[in-house]
């Protein structure tokens, strides 16, 4: 059982991104907007398959790695909020 949240892409980003980029200069590069690159780095939004594909490109880190720590993210965060017991589905006969 995990105790305690994991961090958001967002942030685990800021740690790749390298010493003295710009988000400016950081969102020219991948081709986005500086905005959406802010919020991503903010944890005001999430990376999607295509952020994770122009991250894995310009960092080196292989495609798919962004989005694995999104949805460890993701669920964590969905883990957190009630939800009531729901019964398995009956099997089928």
């Amino acid at each position: 059982m995990e105790m305690h949240a994991p961090a958001h892409p967002g942030e685990v980003l800021r740690e790749y991104l390298p010493e003295g980029l710009s988000i400016t200069n950081a969102a020219s590069h991948l081709g986005v907007t500086r905005a959406a690159l802010s919020r991503i780095l903010n944890s005001k939004a999430g990376i999607s398959a295509e952020m994770d594909l122009l991250l894995s490109n310009a960092l080196g880190t292989s495609a798919g790695f962004w989005s694995r720590i999104q949805v460890q993210y993701d669920i964590w965060q969905a883990k957190q909020k009630y939800h009531h017991p729901i019964a398995r589905f009956p099997q089928a006969a």
